[in-house]
């Protein structure tokens, strides 16, 4: 494959030996002495991956590593490591490097190595374009946080209901932002300029029913906790809002609302109306990778909101978040991010006696469970959902003793 790589060592005759593999391997070498001289390359738009010495006088690969996540966290870089300096190249990956080799280096390795880094590379670019183009018109892009598979699903199945234009279910525990996506559903669909009226079921009357669907003439109504709709105005809903099809029906829930139907406490033809476009909201345990993404949103919103400058978002900070449960899911996370940027105590700070690489344990523990619950413990799929190989992958399960027989059902 053909791509750009910029070349950083300090070494002149390294530097060329190096160059002279990467272009028969039809690779395009940027070369640097040192530092400074690559500084001005590394930038979010630079389209190709660093390969830099570590020990190089002044700024070494370690400072090069940092300025380059400061510009853009997600540019790949690979050290070079003489021998003895594993330790070092170890202790780079936990500061975020895409990957370490020893020098001397076998050509073969070198050029796998760089070739995943530049497939990375395009794929994050790709997505960037893409998000870039899709977050300009797309509600669901815009207002929908996490880059996780299950996040990205709910993104999918969002647009899929609004196209169909018809009465929907938004199912989700609770906090978990169930009127937020019925929003999201109402202005992804062709009924975006009208009205989105929202009431809570409980207390509802029908007097008070056949108001809100004159108010919602020609866009959408959103009923919150549709199971807690009395009986009689559960009978009025399904047949007024028969004759009314200009209104789009769309009903939160958190409860088991089929149970409720078959044991008589929930109208069947209002059930079945709703449920032919259903969607689950997925929890934040199911996918705490999410978390960062979510909580960094969060507390941009906060910050603008309120006017204050958020603090630095530390990994110490991140790994805490990463450790908690969230029983109250996006609602709570929120919560948290509000508090955070206010300066009040958030409790997300992890035991201080651990270091960063047992923070960064924490994370990659629950992003294990996460995988294999989401996979009903079939660990060749979680792997493949998190691109580890499945020997690593198995490596990494038994270092915590998890076992994936533990997620089946």
């Amino acid at each position: 494959m053909s791509g750009t790589v910029l070349l950083v060592d300090d070494d002149a005759a390294v530097r060329e030996a190096l160059a002279q593999t990467l272009e028969l391997a039809d690779l395009h070498a940027i070369t640097a002495g040192s530092f400074v001289a690559a500084k001005d390359r590394i930038t979010p738009l630079f389209e190709g991956v660093i390969l830099s010495d570590i020990r190089m006088p002044g700024r070494d690969g370690f400072h090069l590593l940092d300025y380059a996540r400061g510009q853009d966290p997600d540019l790949p870089v690979i050290l070079l490591t003489g021998e003895g300096d594993i330790p070092m190249a170890v202790a780079a990956m936990g500061q975020g490097a895409f990957g370490f080799l020893e020098k001397p280096c076998a050509p073969s390795d070198l050029i796998t190595v760089l070739e995943r880094a530049l497939r990375t590379r395009a794929l994050v670019l790709d997505n960037r374009r893409l998000r870039h183009l899709v977050e300009t018109g797309d509600p669901a892009a815009r207002m929908i946080f996490g880059t996780s598979d299950l996040a990205d699903g709910l993104r999918r199945q969002v647009r899929l209901v609004a196209q169909a234009e018809g009465d929907a279910l938004v199912n989700g525990a609770p906090g978990s932002g169930i009127s937020k996506v019925a929003e999201v559903i109402h202005l992804s669909s062709a009924r975006s300029k009208a009205a989105f009226v929202k009431r809570a079921a409980a207390g509802l009357t029908q007097e008070a029913l056949r108001e809100a669907l004159q108010e919602a003439e020609g866009g959408s109504l959103f009923i919150d906790e549709i199971s807690q709709l009395p009986a009689q105005v559960q009978l009025a809903l399904s047949e007024e809002h028969e004759g009314q099809r200009s209104v789009c029906l769309i009903a939160g829930n958190t409860r088991d609302l089929a149970g409720e139907m078959q044991a008589g406490q929930f109208n069947t033809d209002l059930y079945y109306r709703l449920e032919a476009l259903s969607l689950s909201i997925p929890s934040l345990a199911e996918r705490p990778e999410d978390i960062p993404d979510m909580f960094r949103r969060y507390v941009g919103q906060a910050s603008e909101q309120s006017g204050l400058r958020a603090p630095e978002l530390t990994p110490e900070v991140m790994a805490g978040l990463m450790a908690r449960e969230w029983p109250g899911n996006a609602r709570s996370l929120m919560s948290v991010a509000m508090r955070f940027v206010m300066g009040l105590p958030v409790d997300v700070a992890p035991d201080a006696s651990l270091g960063l690489v047992e923070q960064m344990s924490v994370i990659e523990q629950s992003l294990l469970e996460a995988a294999l619950r989401r996979t009903g413990g079939q660990a060749t799929a979680a792997a493949e959902a998190l691109k580890l190989p499945r020997k690593t992958f198995y490596d990494k399960l038994a270092r915590y003793g998890i076992r994936a027989e533990d997620f089946r059902p």
